[in-house]
């Protein structure tokens, strides 16, 4: 019996166990050229009904904003902060302040200056997506968007 109960701990340690994170949002990426020298970068989160993510502007003390964070290139600079439409906005009692948020799907733009025709622009989204009930713990995403 000893032996039995040996062997199926070795079988069951042996198994990986791998995990992934649920994220319920789908993000898609676009670029389009306004002149030669400036475009605008499209980053568009998509949520299922009932999951909801944060504004870029949210403020400290409630749940995570969404970030975007653009890797250093010689090939294009940053022209302001990232933008978005007008969130929706409501007092979150877990919080004790007001919560701004988007629902179903949201478009944030970035626009840059080039310095040369045709670049690659890379880097990361961090965000978090919540029901009324839970939410995701931070999750991030990469990103690589040509601009032609």
């Amino acid at each position: 019996m000893k032996r039995v109960i040996f062997i199926l701990l070795l079988t069951l340690l042996g198994i990986k166990v791998t995990a992934q994170i649920y994220s319920p949002v789908t993000w898609s990426y676009a670029a389009k050229k306004a002149t030669v020298t400036e475009a605008t970068i499209y980053l568009k989160a998509v949520l299922p009904d009932g999951w909801h993510i944060y504004s870029v502007n949210q403020k400290p003390g409630g749940p995570l904003k969404t970030s975007f964070t653009f890797e250093p290139s010689a090939d294009y600079e940053l022209l302001g902060r990232v933008t978005e439409p007008m969130p929706l906005s409501k007092y979150e009692p877990a919080f004790g302040i007001q919560v701004d948020f988007f629902k179903k799907e949201v478009v944030f733009q970035q626009k840059i200056k080039l310095k040369k025709p045709e670049t690659v622009v890379k880097g990361k989204i961090e965000f978090m997506a919540c029901t009324d009930k839970q939410c995701t713990p931070p999750l991030e995403k990469e990103f690589s968007i040509p601009v032609k």
